[in-house]
């Protein structure tokens, strides 16, 4: 069974100032979706499954369709605020939905097969995907999930701090846990590009190769109950903080802690970018521009 490709799609971009998810970065006009979706069909997967608001629907289907059709098999899930299906019997005022993995849980009715997911405006390159797509169909189990395991140098911008999660691995290349940093950032020592957090006023260095997550993870669908469980506990604790979210690495901490499943983190030398502010969208086409010349990508995708 092929694997489906899970797209966080859902979010509002309010830093970006419009729908990222549907901007063109490529140079025919192409979204940064587009080139994951690329990668993925040429790794193996077999549906690709968006994750959206219910009111983007139409102009995500007008963009995707077209150029999908007879390629990859498609279909959508609405990231809404009703709980009742979660056997929540509350109405909570919120400005929007849940977060990360209240997104992932909305598609448990239409995931039957082991499955990824991804950030629809970060751009992963085809290794991630291939590496994933190969645990999928050889080595995942409903005790044995993953996570893309990013080097912090190549996930890092010249122009300012980022927030990363830090991961701590074992010896058996499993996650023990992951730690958000919020200011991690480059700082030349002696020459040399080196990577620093701060956190409390203290700086603290990092190896250039330390693995952190870009929200790229492998599942199986015996997630979906446990997930419901800590989402049902979440609500409860977080029904009167508006802008509490429920984030997959609260999931993944969780299911480590308790023993019932592990993450393996699958590393992957790609540089990965993405865009969370207008200013990035020139770097990102630059990027991409690079890319297509090198003959990684044709200039045109679909």
């Amino acid at each position: 069974m092929k694997p489906t490709l899970l797209i966080l799609a859902a979010g509002m971009a309010s830093r970006y100032g419009s729908m990222k998810q549907i901007d063109a970065f490529g140079p025919n006009g192409e979204t940064i979706i587009d080139y994951s979706i690329y990668d993925a069909i040429k790794a193996g997967f077999g549906k690709v499954s968006f994750i959206i608001r219910e009111e983007f629907a139409e102009p995500f289907k007008a963009i995707f369709e077209p150029k999908l059709k007879g390629k990859i098999e498609t279909d959508y899930v609405y990231q809404g605020t009703d709980l009742r299906k979660y056997g929540i019997d509350k109405d909570i005022e919120r400005a929007k939905p849940w977060g990360t993995a209240h997104a992932v849980l909305e598609a448990h009715n239409q995931i039957n097969e082991p499955f990824c997911v991804i950030n629809a405006d970060d751009f992963y390159g085809y290794d991630a995907f291939e590496k994933m797509a190969k645990f999928l169909t050889t080595e995942v189990s409903d005790e044995t999930f993953s996570l893309m395991g990013y080097q912090v140098d190549k996930t890092l911008s010249d122009h300012g701090t980022v927030s990363r999660g830090v991961c701590a691995v074992n010896s058996q290349g499993n996650m023990t846990a992951i730690n958000e940093r919020t200011q991690v950032y480059f700082k030349e020592v002696n020459g040399e590009k080196k990577v620093f957090y701060e956190e409390n006023g203290v700086e603290t260095e990092i190896p250039n190769d330390t693995r952190v997550s870009m929200n790229f993870w492998g599942f199986t669908p015996a997630v979906f109950e446990e997930t419901k469980k800590l989402f049902i506990d979440f609500v409860e604790a977080n029904q009167h903080n508006p802008k509490a979210e429920f984030f997959i690495p609260l999931v993944a901490d969780s299911l480590i802690q308790s023993g019932k499943a592990a993450f393996k983190v699958i590393p992957t030398a790609e540089e990965w970018f993405g865009v969370t502010y207008k200013e990035d969208k020139p770097i990102v086409q630059k990027c991409i521009s690079t890319l297509v010349e090198k003959g990684v990508y044709p200039a045109k995708l679909f």
